[in-house]
């Protein structure tokens, strides 16, 4: 069979040398490719002693926030449910009763508030619904390592921040203590 180019090239083999055939070069250019690596910054991160840099528009874990009189925010409307694309909140709507007017804003609030943070795909679209300004996705929190798939269903009882101020900046709500203090001052001059 005739050749398609004119383009052959004749390779002649070269007998091996003595270092060569002992792959003395081929071991230490291997050594010196394992030092190097031995050598760099680690890319892996030591969680959870270490927690790497997040970026400016992580979203983390859900958080139901109260106002300023430490009521809850959420009315129950479901907005956040129809603009979930993973279907993972689910609620349950119940009317306010004489009495609960310090515990929720509006007649109508959320008796059950889940998050299946196994299906959530943490894209934000449930804040951005909110017409109240109740679910916020913290930009410091990530999802805690659990054994067991019921631990990854978050109810209001992890969900709604908590009423002392304080605890609120302990827990990773982005409040300052400069915020917190100022916030547990005009609690305290609210009358009960």
């Amino acid at each position: 069979m005739q050749p398609l180019t004119n383009r052959a090239k004749k390779l002649e083999k070269k007998p091996m040398t003595l270092a060569e055939r002992a792959y003395l070069p081929a071991i230490f250019q291997g050594l010196s490719i394992t030092m190097r690596h031995f050598f760099m910054k680690k890319a892996t991160v030591r969680y959870p002693e270490e927690v790497r840099p997040f970026s400016p528009i992580f979203r983390g874990l859900h958080v139901l926030k109260r106002d300023e009189q430490g009521r809850e925010r959420c009315t129950a409307c479901g907005l956040c449910a129809v603009a979930c694309p993973a279907e993972a909140i689910t609620m349950v709507a119940g009317e306010r009763k004489k009495g609960e007017e310090g515990l929720y804003r509006e007649e109508k609030y959320a008796i059950s508030y889940e998050v299946n943070m196994l299906r959530c795909i943490f894209c934000g679209l449930c804040e951005e619904a909110c017409p109240k300004a109740a679910v916020y996705l913290q930009a410091d929190k990530m999802a805690p390592p659990r054994f067991e798939r019921d631990e990854f269903i978050y109810g209001k009882d992890r969900l709604v921040e908590p009423v002392d101020p304080a605890k609120r900046s302990e827990r990773g709500i982005q409040l300052t203590p400069e915020q917190a203090e100022a916030l547990r001052n005009k609690m305290a001059q609210q009358p009960a």
